[in-house]
């Protein structure tokens, strides 16, 4: 076995969702995708000492339990890595890569609860973002998602079956209207042009709809024309506001140097587990509103009783698992680095008639070690985790249990010696699948002193 040489080999294992484990003449070989089961034509990519690493050419014999995928971009796209598979299927190599991770780090757990499905499987998304690109070097301009393996291309998706019905509507609009025009996008190598992204978000409740278009402060638009053309689409939803939000960084991420509202609010309202939230163009919402919903109803679950404790629920957001647990609670502190959704956590709070939070912007590491002694202290950090220092703080207060919300397993795996460390056990756990059709999902953990 050489690099760059195509073998054929039987999959034996998954790895994780996103990684499978075949063997070739006594050597393992990691492969990007595949699944247990499957027989396929690989790519050697890297081969190095006892492993190599490979992509998949061709499979020659799937599994009983592929499908076809519910979305025609399927395999190109690389917004979705699991939707070649039934949904029962997804969850079952879910669980058993998040059990093995725990198995490996030999971290022992008890109360398993198992993974709870997503009300929705499709259209469940509430935010997506969009790139203006093109398929091929010196292409159509196209708006859409970046193709699997190959950054710079962008896969045009306007049947995407995770995004809802009127986000493919706009998403087509959208790109005609920029081709049309001949507007240039923006090219991440020249470091030249003008569209970059469009960031679409909904209230699932309250059938609103936000429309952000990101783009460089080289160049211009019908900005009047782009707005009515977005009102005369026909839509499910109701437009609540319509943004132009201006950036020159060179990173990819969206953010943003100056804002422009060109109709309506530069919010929209979404309600869950009864209560109200404000949510603002770059402020942080679960993205499955209904799955999210099962996800608080388990924190507020772990969490147990609150009556006359204190309570942290760190990396806040727009204060959604603040406001959920505040109930009976003494006081409820907030701590949240993006100061835009610090401000919307006190407008929530303020609308649900909720007096006893008290929200923070700054980041964690420097405000908790102001705040009092806490009963119970809620994580819900990015997917980097809590990280050593942070962690370090927030175990001086040696609170009676820890919630840990997490969003990627392998950061989970790493935060969870130190709490380990100092004398906490994990009590329960249970996985919630909020992206249906990807690799991700969600972690609760339930951690108590021993």
């Amino acid at each position: 076995m050489k690099k760059h040489e195509i073998i054929t080999v039987d999959i034996v294992e998954n790895a994780s969702p996103i990684k499978s484990i075949a063997y070739h003449e006594g050597k393992k070989i990691m492969i990007e995708g595949g699944w247990a089961g499957e027989r396929a034509n690989v790519f050697i990519t890297k081969n190095r000492g006892e492993r190599a690493e490979a992509v998949i050419r061709e499979v020659l014999v799937k599994t009983p339990f592929e499908t076809e995928g519910p979305c025609p971009h399927f395999g190109r796209c690389g917004g979705c890595a699991t939707g070649g598979i039934t949904y029962f299927k997804q969850l079952e190599v879910k669980r058993d890569y998040v059990l093995g991770l725990f198995k490996k780090a030999s971290i022992p757990y008890n109360g398993f609860e198992g993974i709870i499905p997503s009300p929705a499987t499709e259209g469940y998304r509430n935010k997506m973002e969009f790139s203006f690109g093109n398929e091929v070097k010196d292409g159509p301009l196209t708006l859409g998602m970046h193709e699997r393996g190959l950054h710079h291309n962008i896969v045009t998706v306007k049947d995407c079956m995770i995004s809802p019905k009127d986000y493919r509507t706009i998403l087509a609009a959208v790109e005609k209207f920029f081709t049309d025009s001949g507007t240039p996008f923006y090219n991440k190598i020249t470091r030249s042009g003008y569209l970059r992204h469009l960031v679409i978000r909904c209230s699932v409740r309250r059938g609103e709809l936000m429309i952000n278009l990101v783009t460089t402060t080289d160049g211009t638009m019908d900005e009047k024309a782009f707005t009515e053309m977005l009102l005369s689409l026909p839509l499910e939803y109701s437009i609540a506001g319509i943004i132009h939000t201006y950036t020159d960084s060179f990173a990819d991420a969206v953010k943003a140097q100056k804002m422009e509202i060109l109709y309506g609010n530069d919010y929209i309202t979404e309600e869950i587990c009864g209560l109200s939230f404000k949510i603002t163009p770059f402020s942080f919402f679960q993205t499955n509103t209904l799955a999210a919903e099962k996800l608080y109803e388990k924190v507020k679950e772990y969490v147990g009783d609150c009556r006359n404790k204190t309570i942290f629920d760190l990396y806040c957001g727009t204060g959604t698992i603040a406001q959920i647990v505040s109930n009976d609670s003494e006081m409820v502190y907030g701590i949240e680095i993006v100061e835009e959704a610090v401000e919307a956590a006190i407008d929530n709070a303020a609308k649900n008639g909720i007096k006893n939070c008290n929200f923070i912007a700054g980041d964690v590491f420097e405000k908790v070690s102001r705040l009092p002694q806490a009963d119970v202290i809620i994580l819900d950090p990015p997917r980097a985790g809590v990280g050593p220092k942070a962690i370090e703080r927030v175990i001086a207060f040696n609170p009676g249990i820890f919630v840990y919300v997490s969003c990627k397993p392998q950061s989970l795996i790493n935060d969870l010696n130190s709490f380990l460390n100092a004398g906490y056990k994990i009590d329960k756990m249970c996985l919630i699948d909020m992206f249906p059709n990807t690799e991700h999902v969600e972690t609760v953990v339930l951690l108590s002193r021993k």
